[in-house]
C-alpha cells in the first residue's frame, strides 16, 4: 500500500475541494475511481477522506481510461451512491513544477 504522503509529492488531489463537495451535497455514500497508476493508493485516499467526513466510501477497481470512462450499472448498488469522485493522474504535469 502506498502513503498519502507518497501521493501528496507528486499530485494535487485537491482534497479539501472533495470534502467541501462531500460535506456540501452531504453525501453518505461515496464512490472513488482511479486509473491503474493511481489504485495502490485507493485505499489510503479512502481512509483520509472517511476521517474527514462523515461519508462511507466504495472503490472501484474496474478499469478507468479517463473522464468518459464512468462506472456502469452503479443504479443496482444498494444503498445508493450520492457521489462519485473520479481521480486522474498525468506524470507531465506533476504538482510541483
Amino acid at each position: 500500500m502506498r502513503t498519502l504522503a507518497d501521493l501528496k509529492e507528486k499530485y494535487d488531489f485537491e482534497f479539501e475541494r472533495i470534502i467541501s463537495e462531500i460535506k456540501k451535497s452531504k453525501a453518505k455514500l461515496v464512490l472513488l475511481q482511479f486509473p491503474d497508476g493511481l489504485k495502490p493508493y485507493a485505499t489510503s485516499v479512502a481512509d483520509y477522506l472517511e476521517q474527514k467526513t462523515n461519508a462511507e466510501f466504495l472503490i472501484w477497481f474496474g478499469s478507468c481510461f479517463g473522464a468518459c470512462d464512468a462506472p456502469v450499472g452503479l443504479e443496482k448498488i444498494k444503498p445508493k451512491i450520492d457521489l462519485i469522485v473520479q481521480f486522474g493522474h498525468n506524470d507531465l504535469m506533476p504538482s510541483y513544477l
